[in-house]
Protein backbone atom coordinates (compact mmCIF):
# COMPACT_ATOMS: atom_id res chain seq x y z
CA UNK A 1 0.00 0.00 0.00
CA UNK A 2 1.48 3.55 -0.82
CA UNK A 3 1.99 6.20 1.91
CA UNK A 4 -1.82 6.98 3.57
CA UNK A 5 -0.69 10.71 3.65
CA UNK A 6 -0.69 10.92 0.17
CA UNK A 7 -4.12 10.36 -0.15
CA UNK A 8 -5.41 12.41 3.07
CA UNK A 9 -3.79 16.14 3.82
CA UNK A 10 -6.09 15.94 6.83
CA UNK A 11 -3.45 17.22 9.09
CA UNK A 12 -2.67 20.09 6.78
CA UNK A 13 -6.35 21.37 7.12
CA UNK A 14 -7.27 20.66 10.46
CA UNK A 15 -3.88 21.63 12.76
CA UNK A 16 -2.04 24.76 13.52
CA UNK A 17 1.98 24.53 12.80
CA UNK A 18 3.83 26.75 15.01
CA UNK A 19 7.46 26.34 15.13
CA UNK A 20 10.97 28.23 16.28
CA UNK A 21 11.85 31.69 14.22
CA UNK A 22 15.19 29.89 12.95
CA UNK A 23 13.41 27.36 10.81
CA UNK A 24 12.84 30.33 8.83
CA UNK A 25 14.74 31.01 5.37
CA UNK A 26 15.51 34.34 6.62
CA UNK A 27 17.11 33.16 10.00
CA UNK A 28 18.86 30.30 8.46
CA UNK A 29 16.44 27.54 8.05
CA UNK A 30 14.39 26.08 5.30
CA UNK A 31 10.62 27.20 5.37
CA UNK A 32 9.73 29.85 3.07
CA UNK A 33 9.57 32.75 4.78
CA UNK A 34 6.47 33.81 2.16
CA UNK A 35 4.45 30.62 3.54
CA UNK A 36 4.86 31.92 7.26
CA UNK A 37 4.03 34.53 9.53
CA UNK A 38 5.29 35.61 12.65
CA UNK A 39 3.62 35.04 16.08
CA UNK A 40 6.08 35.90 18.43
CA UNK A 41 9.64 36.93 18.24
CA UNK A 42 10.46 33.42 18.97
CA UNK A 43 7.31 31.65 16.81
CA UNK A 44 6.04 31.63 13.48
CA UNK A 45 3.25 29.65 11.94
CA UNK A 46 2.56 27.64 8.47
CA UNK A 47 -0.03 30.64 7.15
CA UNK A 48 -3.87 29.45 6.73
CA UNK A 49 -3.49 27.30 9.78
CA UNK A 50 -4.80 29.65 11.97
CA UNK A 51 -8.12 30.17 9.84
CA UNK A 52 -11.48 29.20 11.73
CA UNK A 53 -10.76 26.45 8.60
CA UNK A 54 -7.46 25.69 8.65
CA UNK A 55 -5.76 25.10 5.97
CA UNK A 56 -2.17 25.34 5.75
CA UNK A 57 -0.73 27.57 2.82
CA UNK A 58 1.64 24.69 1.19
CA UNK A 59 -0.84 21.93 1.04
CA UNK A 60 -1.80 21.36 -2.44
CA UNK A 61 -5.06 19.07 -3.72
CA UNK A 62 -8.03 17.53 -2.48
CA UNK A 63 -8.37 16.47 1.00
CA UNK A 64 -8.82 12.51 1.15
CA UNK A 65 -8.25 12.23 -1.89
CA UNK A 66 -4.91 12.75 -3.41
CA UNK A 67 -2.61 15.91 -1.56
CA UNK A 68 0.98 17.12 -1.53
CA UNK A 69 3.15 19.41 0.44
CA UNK A 70 4.56 22.32 -1.64
CA UNK A 71 7.51 22.08 0.40
CA UNK A 72 7.79 18.77 1.66
CA UNK A 73 11.81 19.03 1.84
CA UNK A 74 11.75 22.27 3.35
CA UNK A 75 8.54 21.87 6.06
CA UNK A 76 8.90 22.77 9.86
CA UNK A 77 9.61 20.23 12.33
CA UNK A 78 5.98 19.78 13.25
CA UNK A 79 5.44 18.37 10.13
CA UNK A 80 8.41 15.82 10.20
CA UNK A 81 7.41 14.70 13.57
CA UNK A 82 3.60 14.00 12.99
CA UNK A 83 2.87 10.16 12.91
CA UNK A 84 0.14 8.97 10.57
CA UNK A 85 -2.32 7.12 12.79
CA UNK A 86 -1.43 8.65 16.16
CA UNK A 87 -4.10 10.27 18.49
CA UNK A 88 -4.19 13.59 16.38
CA UNK A 89 -4.20 12.24 13.13
CA UNK A 90 -7.14 10.25 13.72
CA UNK A 91 -9.11 13.44 14.97
CA UNK A 92 -7.99 15.35 12.15
CA UNK A 93 -9.29 12.77 9.65
CA UNK A 94 -11.99 12.12 11.81
CA UNK A 95 -12.87 16.36 11.40
CA UNK A 96 -12.85 15.75 7.25
CA UNK A 97 -15.16 12.12 7.62
CA UNK A 98 -12.02 9.99 7.16
CA UNK A 99 -11.72 6.77 9.09
CA UNK A 100 -8.70 6.34 10.92
CA UNK A 101 -5.62 4.33 9.77
CA UNK A 102 -5.52 1.03 10.58
CA UNK A 103 -2.34 0.05 12.10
Amino acid sequence: MSDPCLHCGACCASLRVDFSVHETEELGGSVPQGLTVEVTAHTARMRGTDHARPRCAALTGQVGARVACGIYEWRPSPCREFEAGCAACTRARARHGLPALQP
